[in-house]
């Protein structure tokens, strides 16, 4: 994409400098005046077809075909590269990060989750369902196949400016299950330096990491692994107790 973006303003400056150069060749070759000359450039380069401004030398016609020749190439250059530009998806792109900016101004009281894996998947499911609103910064949006109900901002969620984007300043709470404990304390340290006063939930894969996450400014921090041994320990010498709570 951004190849194509800077074809696109070659091509564009190329025009510009085709313009200015016919405009200047015809006040230098034929003495028009430059109004005269930019109009005759422009009808040249369109290839429209109308009637000479004035009569040109045999040096204006020499320079006239150089011009069509050139601005010719320039403009098939230019309709091929806006035609990529369309057909590839930039400008779907640009539109949809301005719906996107848009989202995220709206929000208020939300909460950011911080990794879409599956444990990610399974909180905004609840979330969604609780009618809470929330937005989703993931490094690698593009693994992501349902996006309908979801507001997903990509980029890194350990760098200040991904957070603020995501409006850390107005949201109630951060949800942090990033794949490593490593990752989840760089969020956590982050975010509670640039909100105090934020409700911070971490995930935690190893042992020992919750101390770590909670003197980091955690409020309260999850360990599957840990809770998934219990339930399962627990379904084998309490399942009338497992039973119940379900």
């Amino acid at each position: 994409m951004k190849t194509i973006k800077m074809k696109l303003l070659l091509s564009l400056g190329l025009i510009a400098f085709i313009v200015l150069f016919g405009t200047l060749g015809y006040i230098v070759i034929e003495g028009w005046n430059a109004l005269d000359s930019l109009y005759m450039t422009i009808i040249t380069i369109a290839s429209v077809g109308f009637k000479e401004v004035h009569d040109l030398s045999s040096g204006g016609r020499i320079f006239t075909i150089i011009l069509i020749i050139s601005g010719a190439g320039t403009i098939l250059f230019t309709l091929n590269t806006g035609a990529k530009f369309v057909l590839e998806g930039e400008l779907q792109d640009i539109l949809g990060r301005k719906r996107l900016e848009k989202q995220i101004k709206d929000l208020k009281g939300h909460y950011i989750i911080c990794g879409y894996g599956r444990m990610g998947k399974i909180i905004c499911k609840e979330l969604r369902g609780s009618g809470v609103e929330f937005i989703i910064i993931e490094k690698m949006p593009n693994l992501i196949q349902e996006r309908e109900d979801i507001i997903l901002l990509e980029g890194d969620a350990t760098q200040d400016e991904v957070l603020r984007e995501a409006g850390i300043e107005k949201a109630k709470g951060l949800i942090s299950v990033l794949p490593t404990d490593a990752e989840n304390l760089y969020v956590v340290l982050t975010a509670r330096g640039l909100k105090p006063d934020l409700t911070i939930v971490a995930r935690a894969g190893e042992e020992g990491s919750e101390q770590k996450l909670l003197r980091a400014g955690a409020d309260r921090v999850v360990s599957p692994y840990h809770i998934g041994g219990l339930r399962i320990a627990h379904t084998v010498v309490k399942p009338a107790v497992v039973d119940f709570i379900e």
